[in-house]
């Protein structure tokens, strides 16, 4: 039997991106409220960047999540899987309803990413460690002659870690331009600013020091962020760093720029006015 044709890796090119996105958001926020926990900040800044990885950028099958040749995703910001479950909910992964069973008992959809759900590639949630399964899966690629690619977005407090930039050494060292890195740069982590935190700046060049090409993007321009993502490598032989500016809880007017909301439950009424900012009516699973 012939093998099945690769899916075009446009599929959904003639949807509104944007108003995708904001249909996620109230996805989330509502799972978020039924299930009385979830991270709400983190989830909503990176939205924007998993509707174009998904809707345009990667080369994955939802129907055969195993597919060998799919490209490869990681969230190494774990904590924010929220928009990943229902982008991959509403790509056909698994059914839509199964969101409502979200951190409920019994169910696979759990406050952290999990292979137990189709399209999940690793566990995450330690942050840090990311980067470094992302470094193994692109040299795996490189050494056994694959063409997928592998993305990983991670967070700005992430930046922290030690592993983050042992990773980052070890790619450019591998020379893996297979290899996409993703930084959602909201400036806000659960303890506040990152720059009281743990100064990051001057964070693109010290990427470039490590051995990166950096792209920096609007993080919620989502044509800007497929040219980008589509654009790597930008040099050969070096991996990609697309540093991505965010406004963390962005689209909801009392969530922006909030730490209080980098985890929380939205009340009833609260996600009536979210629904509202974002343009989106009552949602059911």
């Amino acid at each position: 039997m012939a093998p099945a044709p690769t899916p075009a890796r446009n599929p959904a090119a003639p949807l509104d991106l944007d108003r995708v996105a904001a249909l996620r958001r109230a996805d989330l926020l509502t799972m978020i409220h039924l299930a009385k926990s979830g991270h709400v900040g983190g989830s909503l800044s990176s939205v924007d960047i998993l509707t174009a990885l998904y809707y345009d950028v990667l080369d994955v099958r939802p129907d055969e999540p195993r597919w060998p040749g799919r490209d490869r995703f990681v969230l190494s910001k774990g904590h924010s899987v929220e928009g990943l479950l229902c982008i991959l909910a509403d790509r056909g992964f698994f059914p839509r309803a199964e969101l409502a069973t979200y951190c409920r008992y019994g169910s696979r959809l759990i406050g952290h990413p999990s292979v137990k759900v189709p399209g999940i590639e690793l566990c995450t949630g330690a942050l840090g460690h990311g980067l470094p399964a992302g470094v193994g899966m692109a040299l795996g690629a490189k050494r056994t002659g694959q063409t997928w690619r592998t993305y990983v977005l991670m967070g700005d407090g992430e930046q922290a870690e030690g592993s983050v930039w042992e990773a980052a050494m070890a790619a450019a060292a591998h020379k893996l331009d297979n290899l996409v890195g993703i930084l959602d740069r909201n400036r806000l982590q659960i303890s506040g600013p990152t720059e009281q935190v743990m100064p990051l700046e001057n964070l693109a060049d010290k990427w470039r020091a490590f051995g990166w090409e950096v792209v920096r993007v609007n993080g919620h321009d989502i044509p800007a962020l497929i040219a980008a993502l589509r654009g790597a490598p930008c040099r050969p032989g070096a991996p990609t760093l697309v540093l991505a500016d965010t406004t963390k809880g962005r689209g909801v007017k009392l969530m922006e720029n909030a730490v209080k909301w980098h985890h929380g439950v939205p009340s009833k009424e609260q996600l009536a006015e979210a629904l509202a900012d974002l343009g989106v009516g009552e949602v059911s699973f």
